[in-house]
Formats: structure tokens, sequence, C-alpha cells
């Protein structure tokens, strides 16, 4: 009784104290991308030029003619450069070695399984982007994704980034009302779901349903105009009874063709 009320006298900074260290193995500093100390010392020095560095790891198709401009509050990085994040996560290395290696490790709650090549990633991605396209999904849109934690979630985010829309992501637990809020403050053009997916051991309430509930048609009397579903058809792992397989249903994904050009 007195060691339960002294912990409750005791402040919350005391307990938040944390002096253990735990180092990582040799093994694991050896295969770092960083394995300097002095790294820390060179970026406090000139951190622009420190990130200037860092930003020519990556490909540009334009290089920027400033690395910082900087007016308080206001910070602007690379002006004038252009650059795509899913073609530098997918694009410049499919045509190396790393094309056949891992891209994506995923393990479903049920002990389902998938591993995507650089490769397989590229063309699902690629398909994916081709769907956004056919549903007029263009550079500067925003887009919802509402969904469950399938290979499909980043696939999703790497396609708007590959044709420079915005994602906004929900988490598959929020109820339809704080769906809706979120796809109405990002004025989404276009909001991606799926059918259901699992939480630890228990199939969660199907997704679409979900969805439909926060934005439905015109003329119902909610705020904010309806929004259209990419929805993808993951129907075996929302049914419960199957693992989920990895393949779409959404006529849309699956016959969209595909475009390998580079994002420009």
């Amino acid at each position: 009784m007195a060691q339960s009320k002294l912990q409750a006298d005791v402040p919350i900074e005391t307990l938040l104290r944390e002096k253990r260290k735990f180092p990582p193995s040799r093994a694991f500093v050896k295969r770092a991308v960083m394995t300097r100390k002095s790294i820390y010392a060179e970026a406090r020095k000139n951190p622009v030029k420190f990130w200037e560095e860092r930003a020519r790891e990556l490909h540009w198709f334009k290089p920027w003619r400033k690395a910082l401009e900087w007016k308080p509050p206001y910070a602007k990085w690379f002006v004038g450069g252009k650059i795509n994040v899913a073609y530098n996560c997918l694009d410049r290395h499919v045509t190396g070695p790393r094309r056949t290696k891992a891209a994506l490790i995923w393990e479903g709650e049920p002990g389902d399984s998938r591993v995507l090549t650089y490769w397989d990633l590229y063309r699902e991605v690629s398909k994916f982007a081709a769907a956004l396209k056919r549903h007029g999904v263009k550079k500067g849109d925003r887009v919802t994704i509402y969904m469950p934690m399938v290979p499909e979630l980043p696939i999703a985010m790497l396609a708007c980034a590959r044709i420079g829309a915005a994602h906004s992501v929900i988490f598959g637990g929020f109820s339809p009302e704080a769906v809706r809020e979120r796809i109405h403050d990002a004025d989404s053009s276009l909001v991606i779901t799926a059918d259901g997916g699992y939480r630890p051991r228990h199939l969660v309430e199907r997704l679409h349903q979900g969805r439909a509930r926060a934005v439905p048609g015109r003329g119902d009397g909610l705020r904010g105009p309806a929004v259209p579903p990419l929805h993808l058809g993951l129907h075996r792992q929302a049914q419960g009874d199957h693992p989920y397989d990895g393949r779409l249903s959404h006529r849309h994904h699956r016959d969209a063709q595909v475009d390998l050009r580079p994002p420009r």
C-alpha cells in the first residue's frame, strides 16, 4: 500500500528517465549505410551542404538551383528541382541486381505471407497508377486511402506518388464520421478502399461498408460532395475462411494497361 502511494506521488518526469543503452550488434553496424561517427559533426557544421550530398544520391529529373531558401518561418528545400518518390523507390532499381531482390516482405494476421521483388512491386505500382488515371486522378489531386494492412496499401501510396497525386491515409478502425471529415477536409477526388481486413486474429468490419456510410451519394443532406470509391476486391481475406492471396478483383486495376515508362 505504501509502495503504491509512493508511486502515485512520483512526478511523471522521474518515471520518464531512462539511462539504459542498447547498442546495435557489430554485424548490424557493419551493414549500416552510415558508419562514420564524424557524420554528426559534419551535419551540424554545414547542414545545407550535408543534405545536398545526401540528395545527390537520389535520381533527379531536374537538378535544384538552390538547396535552401529560408525566409522565417518558411523554408523551401531544393528549389527548382524535380524528383519522383516512386521512381527512386522502384524504377532505378529494376535495371540492376536489385530487380529480383525482395522489396516488400508481408505477413498477414492469419499467417499468410507474400514477397514482392522490386520488379514485382514496380509492375504492381504501374498497374495501380494506370487504374488511378482511368478514374480521372491527375497531378495535384488528393486521394484518400482507407485500407487494411495489405501490400496494396504501399502500392497505392507509391502509385499516387508516381502520377503526382497527394495521398491521405486513414486508419482502418476510424468511424464513418471520422472518415467523412478527413475525406472532405482533404477535398479528395477518390477513395481507395477494400472490402475488409484483419486486426490481431479477428476480422474487422468490412471497410467498403464503412466508406459507404462515411460518403453516401449526393442528396443525402451530409456535408461535402460525393466521392467515388476505387474498391479493391480483397474478397478472400474479408470472408475470413481463406488467407489473402494477393489478387485484386477490381476490373479497373486488373484490366488497366500497364505504363512502364518513367514518371515525368
